[in-house]
């Protein structure tokens, strides 16, 4: 049994929470929102997750030092914009040799680091253990113990390995990756190619156009993972290609839900109003974009929505121009001739 800490109270967080729970785990949960604390303690209920009973020995606090000292694992689990600030306030309270897990995803946009990135730099600590867990998880499926897979990604294999053993469970299977950044560029950046597809939805095209866009969008963040040093193995895996798919197709994704609202015309911040959760993708942008510019890759679908949420352009504008674009060939002339070497 691991003692883990997990900081925020969102879907993700407590869906997590109840999964390790019933793994076998002490859990103890840190909201910054006093409210919510109370609400959850005396409801055992989440409102974004019907049906989801919170375990009676799951703990609440409001105190961050609380859920900080003496765990074996603390579980990162605020909206990104927020991971800064927590990550200063939880740094006090850290031990050295800590296991902390991100499950976040972003890019800070001033900075341009990641999530774990962030963190490192706040708790300035090198002897903390940063792993980033990402994958095609929504927390409603998980809440219901419906089967999920995700990748546990750290620099250190046996950390990765041991983070994989606490998160494996009957419901839950856990793959390990050495790559980092790449894990993370992925959980990021699919929430903006998750919005474009949502555009594309709400402007009622069909199958082909969200194909086109998930296919082409997984080329655009491949092509910056690989400038920036990234495994391409990894975006052909679970944190690339398969989170890709179930945020820019399910139901449950808040990227594909505002982007479908962009679509049929409602403004950007009414959108995000009615989605009424965090939309990452929106948050995800700006880094995006000034990512591509400092690397020099082209991210034609990434400036395409970027243009309708940060420059009013109308969807039905940015189609046009992506449809209009140049002819090329699918693949760059050196990947074919590997083909045939």
């Amino acid at each position: 049994m691991s003692n883990i800490g997990v900081l925020g109270a969102g879907t993700w967080g407590m869906a997590l929470a109840r999964m390790l729970h019933n793994n076998g785990h002490k859990v103890c949960i840190w909201s910054a929102l006093s409210r919510e604390v109370e609400e959850f303690s005396a409801t055992r209920r989440h409102p974004n997750l019907p049906g989801m009973e919170i375990p009676a020995d799951i703990a609440f606090t409001k105190e961050i030092a609380n859920v900080c000292e003496g765990q074996d694992i603390l579980l990162f689990a605020v909206p990104s914009p927020f991971v800064r600030s927590t990550a200063r306030q939880a740094a006090p309270y850290i031990s050295d040799g800590q296991i902390i897990v991100d499950v976040a995803k972003g890019i800070e946009a001033d900075t341009l680091l990641t999530m774990t990135q962030i963190i490192a730099q706040e708790i300035s600590n090198p002897t903390v253990h940063l792993v980033a867990l990402s994958g095609p998880t929504h927390a409603e499926e998980v809440a219901k113990d419906l089967p999920t897979t995700i990748v546990s990604a750290c620099a250190d294999m046996q950390v990765a390995e041991l983070v994989q053993n606490v998160f494996w469970g009957t419901c839950m299977r856990v793959y390990t990756n050495e790559d980092v950044l790449g894990v993370e560029l992925c959980g990021a950046i699919k929430n903006v190619i998750a919005l474009a597809a949502g555009i594309a939805t709400g402007l009622g095209y069909g199958d082909n156009a969200k194909a086109a866009l998930i296919t082409r969008g997984m080329a655009e963040i491949s092509r910056l993972g690989m400038a920036m040093g990234c495994k391409e193995q990894t975006f052909g895996g679970l944190a690339g290609i398969g989170d890709l798919i179930v945020t820019a197709t399910s139901v449950h994704s808040r990227n594909n839900r505002c982007g479908m609202l962009i679509g049929q015309g409602v403004a950007v911040a009414d959108a995000i109003k009615q989605v009424g959760m965090v939309v990452e993708g929106i948050n995800a942008l700006p880094a995006t974009m000034a990512l591509a510019k400092k690397y020099q890759v082209e991210m034609p679908i990434v400036e395409a929505a970027y243009q309708v949420v940060h420059e009013g352009v109308s969807p039905e504008t940015v189609v046009r121009q992506l449809m209009g674009r140049g002819k090329k060939p699918e693949l760059p002339q050196s990947a074919l001739n590997n083909c045939y070497e």
